[in-house]
């Protein structure tokens, strides 16, 4: 059912999988050096973008992928509300 070989093929994937270095990057600065909480907000929801990718095309299901980008396209939301908290 699925085209790609491995998830790793995906160019999203490989997107989230820089996405999710530089919030490491990032959040290794000063500036969250005492945010601990949204430090690890962050990296989780960042991290939940990756692995939902993962997930959803090892299922192998097309409605499973499907299922599992939009939980990823949420992580991506969660991700840019945190990132509005840092800002601000």
């Amino acid at each position: 059912m699925n085209t790609a070989n491995s998830f790793e093929n995906f160019f999203v994937w490989q997107k989230s999988r820089e996405l999710v270095k530089l919030i490491y990057f990032l959040t290794k600065k000063s500036e969250f050096s005492r945010d601990f909480g949204l430090i690890d907000q962050i990296r989780r929801a960042a991290a939940s973008i990756i692995s939902n990718i993962a997930e959803g095309f090892e299922r192998g299901g097309r409605y499973e992928i499907v299922h599992f980008f939009f939980i990823a396209k949420a992580s991506c939301g969660e991700v840019r509300a945190q990132l509005y908290i840092a800002l601000d």
